[in-house]
């Protein structure tokens, strides 16, 4: 989360969706077609998780992934794409239905989409797909759920579907624990792929139904002008050895004169991550307590730094208050030069013409944009980008959910592979061609057919590629490997509380950005944080811990 600007963090990394932060919450459906039954507190079983391994098709990427989720990173477009599953899978099927969000126009149907075309002839089987706009995905489940119209796969809505979501699976969904658990997901590669963190997450009612769409883990603490921070001395930010530091630095960056500034927006929650606070809650073990993040001096000691930063005029004025709906101003803000960091989703820094190295090389060659990195003695990065969301198959017969099984499989294929180029390509010489370093480049028709949103069926960890930029990809790719392993495990994705899966990241998140911004800017003192803390708890983060609790005796039983 963004402490000092309301910012919904899921929004900032979605990959692949140049999308604004103004998200209608989706309507909460009461009802869970199972008869009432009531969510409960439960431990998630490891035994349910699938095995896990980095996905080999016999392409060698120039900067090796690992098995925790570091991912492979690649500086040019392989030129002979190899399969990545086998055979027809669908063959024989009867036409599979799969309903998904995107964040793209309405793509082109069947008989004018080539790629459509192409990718069910690799299938051997019909798949009708149904694209929602984001912004009315929420509704549009609504009206399956109600209607008993759920197709055979589908997306889980980011911002909120039902309001027993263990019920409503296990009254609609099938079980994949029978398919995917341990070495049984060996009949479907792609899949195994996906980390186990994004596994924990897919676990509800003790048995495994969703399939993740998988991201980065951690999406990154921010983006900073090494150029400036360069100018002031520090060339790693191994340099900056604490909070104090890091004040002195922004201070140092601050040129009011230059109309140039530290920060940009918000810093809370790297500051946060360099202190060492947890993503909203932390657990103790060997107890089984668990913790807020606003309980942890670690946090409080972040949000008085944020508040010492703004009193000292580190901040771009006006930017605070920002809200997440203008997310496109105060980027592009830092992309002109107007301040040394910024707090951004690292799948934007790549982002063909649009991204971070693309933009700023554009406007002044000197800009040296990379993606900053949690400093200090002893920090942490935040497990806060595990998953985009899970898809789910309806209950069907158990050859029916192996076929719609096999399509997730095929649509999570990895990068360079040929299922990945159809998908995010399309077909070479109508869709896209190779530019001179041959790598793809979109046709008109190209970028059209390629909105059909086969990715969200499913998606083991993206890899970092960028067509113009070598440089950019290292960056990347040395970020996640320092980050990756000094992610700190989220116990909401091996526990689960009814409470906090209701208000968690709705009310409670809300609620407490609008409280820290009122710190932070000094609007009121940083005494009001203790009232925070106690009206947090009351208003559900303390019936959210007893559940939690609740459930970690659960699973030692």
């Amino acid at each position: 989360m963004s402490s000092s600007s309301p910012i919904n963090r899921r929004a900032l990394f979605r990959m692949g969706a140049g999308v604004g932060l103004g998200l209608a919450a989706a309507p909460l459906l009461a009802a869970c077609g199972d008869g009432g039954t009531t969510a409960e507190a439960e431990a998630k079983s490891a035994s349910l998780l699938p095995d896990t391994a980095v996905r080999n098709i016999g392409l060698k990427p120039d900067l090796a992934g690992t098995a925790a989720g570091v991912p492979q990173g690649f500086f040019s477009y392989p030129a002979q794409p190899l399969r990545a599953t086998k055979g027809t899978p669908l063959k024989g099927a009867k036409p599979i239905s799969a309903t998904m969000e995107t964040f793209s126009p309405p793509p082109p149907s069947r008989g004018r989409n080539a790629a459509w075309q192409e990718i069910e002839k690799l299938l051997g089987g019909e798949v009708n797909i149904t694209a929602v706009p984001a912004d009315d995905y929420g509704t549009k489940f609504s009206t399956m759920v109600a209607s008993d119209s759920l197709p055979d796969l589908f997306m889980y809505p980011e911002v909120g579907g039902v309001d027993n979501k263990s019920g409503f699976l296990q009254a609609t969904c099938a079980d994949l624990t029978p398919y995917l658990a341990g070495d049984k997901v060996k009949d479907y590669p792609n899949l195994a792929a996906i980390p186990k963190g994004a596994w924990q997450a897919a676990i509800f009612g003790g048995k495994l139904y969703g399939i993740p769409i998988t991201r980065t883990g951690t999406g990154g603490a921010g983006f900073y002008r090494h150029d400036l921070f360069e100018e002031i001395g520090i060339t790693s930010l191994d340099q900056i050895t604490g909070l104090d530091r890091f004040v002195e630095a922004c201070k140092e960056l601050t040129r009011p004169k230059k109309d140039q500034y530290a920060i940009i927006a918000g810093a809370t929650n790297v500051l946060a991550m360099s202190a060492g606070a947890p993503y909203a809650w932390r657990l103790d073990a060997t107890t089984g307590k668990f913790t807020t993040d606003l309980e942890t001096p670690e946090f409080r000691k972040a949000v008085e730094t944020a508040r010492s930063l703004y009193k000292s005029g580190c901040f771009y004025p006006g930017t605070l208050q920002m809200s997440g709906a203008q997310k496109a101003q105060y980027t592009d803000m830092f992309k002109n030069g107007k301040g040394a960091y910024v707090y951004d989703g690292m799948p934007t820094y790549l982002a063909p013409g649009v991204g971070y190295i693309a933009a700023m090389k554009a406007i002044d060659k000197k800009y040296d944009p990379r993606p900053f990195v949690p400093f200090g003695s002893a920090p942490v990065a935040w497990m806060d980008n595990v998953k985009l969301e899970n898809t789910h198959i309806k209950k069907a017969s158990g050859d029916r959910v192996k076929q719609v099984l096999a399509l997730a499989d095929f649509a999570a294929s990895p990068f360079g592979s040929q299922e990945y180029t159809l998908i995010n390509y399309g077909v070479e010489g109508k869709d896209f061609t190779r530019d001179a370093k041959g790598n793809p480049a979109l046709t008109k028709q190209g970028t059209q057919d390629v909105t059909v949103p086969w990715k969200f069926m499913a998606s083991a960890v993206p890899a970092v590629f960028s067509a113009d930029s070598e440089a950019g990809v290292r960056h990347v790719h040395d970020a996640f490997s320092k980050m990756i392993p000094m992610m700190e495990p989220d116990p909401t994705l091996q526990y689960s509380s009814p409470t906090w899966d209701s208000k968690g990241y709705g009310s409670l998140y809300s609620f407490k950005l609008d409280a820290l911004k009122d710190i932070i800017s000094g609007r009121k003192p940083m005494s009001a944080y203790d009232q925070l803390v106690k009206d947090y708890l009351a208003k559900g983060g303390e019936q959210a811990r007893g559940e939690f609790e609740e459930a970690f005796q659960k699973g030692k039983k």
